[in-house]
């Protein structure tokens, strides 16, 4: 059993050996790559460590059952403590997604629903920044929308982690709210106290570490600039500082008019183009390998109803999972590790599942 972890650990001792040296310190990008794994081999050295302590404590204390209850004793708690970290081991062992220990551009527009629908999109915005706290990730408005009653058109936000570990990554966590979230309230503008029911799309894209990291030629892109535009379409600023880049290849599309600069709203775009760059390739590698995409509950647009909010019931449900609860009050002010567990586990147990089959 487990036997492609001697590999790992082959593996694991060479980056060791490599992070102790000074001169791989002098290439940054190559020194992150190699925190990274070794954040990721870990916890898969350190449990089949402790999977092989275990074994041979079990061993030991069944040899000695016979003639001391204290260690027949030990026996059922050495057993399970060895199934636990079996099964933690062989999930360790599913293989990642490459993204996980990306940041993240986290997008959020408001659909069906008009104002009510942005007020939602500002809701879920909030939601977002509020977990990202407790978790002590950066946030950064890149881009936004705002509409006439408050909430947002449209808006991007980057969220910045604190580990190299990949399962602890933004992404990692974030990956599975792509997709259309729903809402049933009675709206601020509903003067009879009806139920409506509005919708806002989330995208969520990892972030390229850094703009080498992705080469971009220059002349794929057509670039425009124009003068950026408040809510209303009313006029916000006397320049063409606002641009919109497109990369003729795949046909994205990516418009920045935050800043009151020109170069600084082309910067912010070319930011935003290469995620979605990053996020189109995935998706084409995703479709070659099918099994791999069936295994996997996320998705890279905003076409798939993903979860209800219903305010009434203060209940929240997720369609994917069957993730049920009725404290939609408390998740929606950032307590939402339950629900992203939820997708987690589903996705585990997926890929393990596909690695039976």
């Amino acid at each position: 059993m487990f036997e492609s972890v001697q590999g790992l650990l082959d593996e694991h001792n060479a980056i060791q050996a490599q992070l102790g040296d000074p001169e791989v310190y002098g290439d940054q990008s190559l020194a992150r790559k190699l925190g990274r794994r070794s954040a990721e081999l870990n916890g898969i050295v350190e449990t089949y460590h402790r999977w092989g302590g275990l074994q041979e404590d079990l061993a030991a204390a069944q040899e000695m059952a016979a003639e001391d209850a204290e260690f027949a004793a030990e026996v059922p708690q050495l057993e399970a403590q060895l199934q636990a970290a079996q099964e933690k081991l062989h999930r360790l062992l599913i293989p990642r997604d490459p993204d996980d220990s990306r940041n993240v551009i986290l997008e959020v527009k408001g659909g069906e629903g008009g104002d009510e629908a942005a007020l939602f999109a500002g809701d879920l915005l909030r939601m977002y920044t509020r977990y990202a706290d407790t978790r002590g990730w950066k946030t950064e408005i890149i881009s936004a929308t705002e509409s006439d009653l408050g909430g947002y058109k449209d808006v991007q936000m980057a969220v910045k982690g604190n580990s190299n570990d990949p399962a602890e990554g933004v992404y990692a966590r974030l990956k599975f709210e792509g997709g259309v979230h729903r809402v049933q309230r009675v709206p601020v503008t509903e003067s009879q106290g009806r139920i409506h029911t509005s919708a806002a799309g989330v995208l969520v894209l990892p972030e390229v570490d850094e703009p080498g990291e992705l080469e971009i030629n220059q002349n794929e892109l057509k670039i425009d600039v124009y003068r950026s535009s408040g809510p209303g379409g009313q006029s916000v600023n006397t320049t063409d500082s606002a641009v919109r880049i497109t990369h003729l290849p795949t046909g994205i599309v990516v418009a920045m008019q935050n800043e009151k600069s020109q170069l600084q709203n082309r910067e912010a775009g070319m930011r935003v183009l290469r995620a979605r760059i990053l996020a189109h390739q995935q998706a084409i590698i995703d479709a070659e390998n099918s099994a791999q995409r069936k295994s996997q509950i996320r998705t890279m647009d905003r076409s798939e109803r993903i979860r209800t909010y219903n305010y009434p019931e203060n209940r929240i449900a997720d369609h994917r999972t069957g993730y049920k609860a009725y404290n939609l009050d408390q998740v929606m002010n950032g307590d939402l590790e339950a629900v992203i567990q939820s997708a987690i586990e589903l996705d585990e147990q997926s890929r393990l599942d596909a690695l039976g089959d």
